[in-house]
Order: structure tokens, then sequence, then C-alpha cells
């Protein structure tokens, strides 16, 4: 089950699909509303732009209360990603090739460190890459219904968001078979 600072990062990373905006365009719109109340900018975003109460209440919430999104975006994403590898150094550089190959795919990918993991994404989240244990970075990937073979396991109980994972110990192991996993991922999505 995803968490609370997930399930928000999903609905701001979805907000411009869903409703034609990104949350920092809502929010100047949301600057306009005179009163300053809460439920006076609910009900305008609702009846005037007919974003459903979940949306509103989010950009009504961040509007009046910016400093609520900061335990979600806290510190920089160079300290996300060093605080995931603190004590597992041996496993930076599979992160360091992985990223690299992400971001030769299109540049429409936008890496999105979280506290545990990388999130990677396109249109939508097409990837994760964790650092699951000191010796083992699990890459996550969503390749819809494609059967598990090998290496390429079905993700089961490793995370919700992604289908499939490949277990990596070394650089090395980062080779033509997850590449081509990886930029199915990305062209899927």
């Amino acid at each position: 089950m995803a968490t609370p600072d997930e399930m928000l990062q999903s609905m701001i990373a979805n907000m411009p699909e869903k409703t034609g905006r990104s949350l920092e365009e809502w929010l100047v719109l949301a600057g306009t509303v005179s009163e300053r109340k809460h439920g006076k900018i609910l009900a305008w975003l609702k009846g005037e732009h007919g974003l459903t109460h979940g949306y509103a209440n989010l950009v009504a919430t961040v509007s009046l209360n910016p400093e609520r999104l900061a335990p979600q975006t806290a510190g920089s994403e160079a300290d996300l990603v060093e605080a995931q590898y603190a004590g597992k150094d041996a496993l930076r550089p599979i992160h360091d090739r992985l990223m690299q190959i992400a971001t030769g795919l299109g540049d429409d990918v936008e890496l999105a460190p979280k506290k545990a993991y990388v999130s990677l994404r396109r249109s939508k989240q097409f990837a994760i890459v964790q650092p699951s244990t000191k010796t083992r970075l699990d890459l996550g990937l969503n390749l819809g219904a494609m059967p598990p073979a090998g290496r390429l396991e079905a993700a089961g109980s490793f995370n919700a968001m992604v289908t499939h994972r490949v277990r990596l110990q070394g650089a090395d192991e980062v080779d033509e078979a997850v590449i081509g996993w990886l930029r199915a991922a990305y062209e899927a999505s």
C-alpha cells in the first residue's frame, strides 16, 4: 500500500493530466481568491474550475499552508540520494549507471528522489531505483503484463508501484538486458 507521501506525490504528478494545470499553476490561481479561507478557496476551485474535492482540497491547503509540502520535499534531491546510499557506498556506481542510462532515454525523463528510492518518470512513473540492502540495489520496472523470466522477476511484495524487479549487485550487471527492460518501461509510460 502506498504511503501518504507517495499518494500525495502521485496526486501532484497526475494533476496536469487530470486537471489541465500543474500544482504551481493552481496555486497562482488560488492566490487570486480575495477571501483567504480554506472553504472559500475550495468552493471557488470546485465551482469555477470544476476540480474534484481531492484536488481542490490539496490546492486550498497548500495555498494557505505552503509548509505542508515541506516534509515531502525537505532537503535537496542530492541530500535524499546521499542518505539512501549512506553505508551502501558499493551500490552507488550501480545507481549512477542507471541514472545515466535513464536520462539518456529522452529529454522528458524526470528523476524524483524520495526517502528510500529514486522514482523515474515520464508521463507517469516507469521505474524506481532502490538500494534495498547493503549489497543489493533493486530496479523496479513498470512493464505491464510482460512475463517474468530469469533475472526479470515479478515485483511481488517488493513495491506495489512497479510490476517487475531486477536485483543488481554490481554496475557490470547493468547489461543490455537491463537496458532493454528499462527502455521498454520508458516507452510504455
